[in-house]
């Protein structure tokens, strides 16, 4: 039997393929809405909101529905089969419909919506007031947001300021979902938005980015909820004080959402230091689709840490289905590791290949999500090279046993949670000895500075100025040295020494702003007893405003030492 002009009055058909797609032709074009096998149930609405997805696609066909009154029983049954293949199964349409970007973003803002925009935020509650931080005591939980659903959360931004330079690390963000106990997100703030070790780095990548040296952070993962959301921000680091957040949460109340919604997913692990065999990015039992991966490593000999595979098994899997190459393979890198950032990997963060330095990489599976209907468990080698000092290699792919931490994204249901919680702060931290600068003993020549507690200002009005400070190291050892310093508009040139040793080349302190920043000096072997750190004024920055006063400026906040061999122990 032939169904030709079943629509002939919106000068349509509808015809049915042998393997039960369906092709709407709209007179002199092909409208190719739907060329899907019939779907079967297990893969129905993966996502969430067919009419935001594709809402476009959603007026014109349901444009065409108004008319099924006028047909008869054979003729509305195929338009409610159409109907039914094109709104429950976004599996079989192409990965820039089910991930819009581009044009197709663009295009949406074209279509009404019922949605509500919403938005909770920090702002003053006074109307005319300026006092938009929420200030979170040691010790202190902060509700960022409390929301009724069904909803979306659309869009995180924050910004902090605290005495603590690794602040990013000590505060955790928690998400909970419908009424849970538990939290389905439970991370360390700088982690989550792409930056592990509480470092301040800017990158910029497709759903997450950071600008301001660190200290704005932006995330555009969708985050659908059926009753309510709750997030929280705890500050777990005491003796520096409060920090003060300011925040946004942007998100859309909505009239419903579909049953089998995946809720977004993120879990932080960390092994100091590794031990033997992979380590376990995730273990997880539900069904849905892994998204992302933030890893950092803090290296604990000099060498490459970077041979390990990463490992995807399946739906209880033995052996792997997915597998790599190594580790840097896996972030979209080669040869090694260098800062770079792009729209689904980058590396944010690396210091370099000795012990003490720092690497922090991410990957986004937007284009590419591992899809699992059981349970998905994702780990990776940590093996590599060792080095000596003189540039012998001892070892060249075995394990290492450096300090390795990591962030899962995934979206799943049912909604999920982790058992053994999160590390507390002192165990997520190294043992950084932060000696605030307005607590040193300190001398200036000329003397003329502006002391607070957090930190000292010094405006020599001359361009060979210097600043000094003395600290007291405890253990002989060999230590990371880094300071937290400010540039200014009245910046100029300063050469950083220990020991009246360069530490490091010439650092030019003129800004447009007004920015705190970390400079890593290197690695200097200490004895026990009292040392010095100097900043001595080296002339005239280039980039100098010519039309303002000669200050000569530039500040310090805290003096960071990290001894090495605590790592080790």
């Amino acid at each position: 039997m032939q169904y030709k002009g079943l629509l002939s009055r919106a000068g349509n058909v509808i015809k049915l393929n042998k393997n039960f797609g369906v092709k709407i032709r709209q007179r002199s074009k092909v409208l190719k809405l739907m060329t899907w096998p019939i779907p079967d149930k297990t893969k129905v609405l993966n996502s969430y909101s067919r009419r935001q997805i594709f809402p476009m696609r959603d007026f014109k066909l349901f444009k065409l529905i108004s008319f099924y009154q006028n047909y008869n029983p054979m003729q509305r049954f195929l338009l409610i089969v159409a109907t039914f293949c094109f709104l429950a199964n976004p599996d079989y349409l192409p990965a820039q419909n089910k991930f819009p970007d581009g044009n197709s973003r663009f295009d949406q803002l074209t279509i009404p919506s019922k949605a509500k925009s919403k938005r909770a935020s920090s702002t003053d509650p006074n109307f005319d007031g300026n006092g938009d931080s929420r200030e979170i005591q040691p010790g202190e939980t902060l509700v960022i947001a409390d929301l009724d659903g069904p909803g979306i959360i659309n869009h995180l931004w924050n910004t902090s300021a605290s005495l603590n330079p690794y602040s990013a690390r000590a505060l955790v963000l928690r998400i909970y979902w419908d009424g849970a106990e538990k939290p389905s997100v439970e991370v360390p703030l700088g982690d989550f938005f792409g930056v592990g070790h509480g470092a301040q780095k800017d990158f910029q990548s497709l759903p997450v980015s950071v600008s301001s040296y660190g200290r704005s952070r932006s995330c555009y993962w969708k985050m659908p909820f059926k009753k309510h959301a709750k997030i929280t921000l705890t500050n777990e680091m005491a003796g520096f004080g409060p920090v003060y957040f300011y925040y946004y949460v942007d998100w859309e109340k909505v009239d419903s959402l579909p049953e089998e919604i995946l809720y977004f997913h993120a879990r932080y692990n960390q092994q100091n230091p590794a031990k033997p065999g992979d380590h376990l990015i995730l273990s997880t039992t539900g069904r849905g689709n892994y998204i992302g991966t933030v890893y950092s490593v803090l290296q604990l000999k000099t060498g490459w840490f970077g041979e390990g595979d990463d490992r995807f098994y399946v739906d209880g899997e033995k052996v792997p289905s997915i597998q790599g190459t190594g580790t840097e393979d896996y972030f979209g890198d080669a040869w090694g590791f260098r800062e770079f950032a792009g729209s689904y990997h980058g590396v944010t963060l690396y210091e370099g290949p000795l012990e003490g330095d720092r690497v922090s990489a991410y990957r986004w599976h937007i284009e590419d999500p591992v899809r699992f209907e059981k349970s998905l468990r994702f780990t990776i080698e940590h093996k590599g090279s060792v080095v000596d000092m003189q540039g012998k290699q001892l070892s060249r792919s075995d394990e290492r046993a450096d300090w390795i931490s990591s962030v899962a994204f995934w979206y799943q249901t049912p909604a999920v949670f982790s058992d053994s919680g999160i590390p507390p702060a002192d165990k997520r931290i190294p043992p950084y000895q932060i000696l605030l600068a307005s607590d040193l003993k300190m001398k200036a020549n000329p003397d003329k500075m502006a002391r607070e507690k957090a930190g000292i200002q010094f405006l020599p009005e001359t361009p060979d100025g210097s600043i000094e400070f003395e600290f007291e190291v405890k253990e002989s050892g060999r230590y990371k040295i880094s300071a937290v310093l400010v540039d200014d508009l009245f910046g100029s040139k300063y050469l950083p020494l220990i020991d009246d040793q360069p530490a490091g080349p010439v650092l030019d302190m003129a800004s447009k702003g007004d920015d705190w920043t970390e400079y890593n000096f290197g690695y200097f072997n200490l004895d026990h007893g009292k040392h010095q750190f100097k900043l001595q004024g080296k002339g005239v920055s280039q980039g100098r405003n010519l039309a303002l006063p000669e200050k000569y400026a530039i500040g310090i906040s805290s003096l960071i030492l990290l001894r090495i061999e605590d790592l080790e122990n």
